[in-house]
């Protein structure tokens, strides 16, 4: 099992916009709750945004609420995160995640490196 984070990942100047891609692969994850996490360099890893399967709820924490949207394709096994208004402290390695509960996260992609800068 592997989600990988594809297209999206870079450099962009702060105010600017990235949209982040995670498909996974192996098998269908559909009815699994899909996440992003991401971790500034020499801090801990944290929770960015939650989607439930059926794209009914989301979840986001604070810093980045009203400037990304998570959402998901379950046909395409996809999950996205589009990052508007970006930040200098946006600045990190992003990771997907999905798993049955969002306390049960089984599959972690690879990362990648959003740089914003001032």
């Amino acid at each position: 099992l592997m989600c990988s984070c594809r297209r999206g990942g870079g450099l962009v100047q702060a105010g600017g916009s990235l949209r982040l891609s995670c498909a996974a692969s192996g098998r269908t994850f559909s009815n699994y709750v899909m996440e992003w996490f991401r971790q500034a360099p020499g801090k801990d890893r944290e929770f960015v945004a939650s989607i439930n399967w059926s794209s009914t709820s989301t979840y986001y924490t604070d810093s980045v609420k009203g400037r990304f949207t998570i959402s998901r394709d379950n046909a395409k096994n996809t999950v996205y995160l589009q990052m508007n208004s970006l930040k200098p402290e946006d600045t990190a390695v992003y990771y997907c995640a999905a798993g049955p509960t969002t306390y049960a996260l089984n599959t972690w992609g690879k990362g990648t490196l959003v740089t914003v800068s001032s």
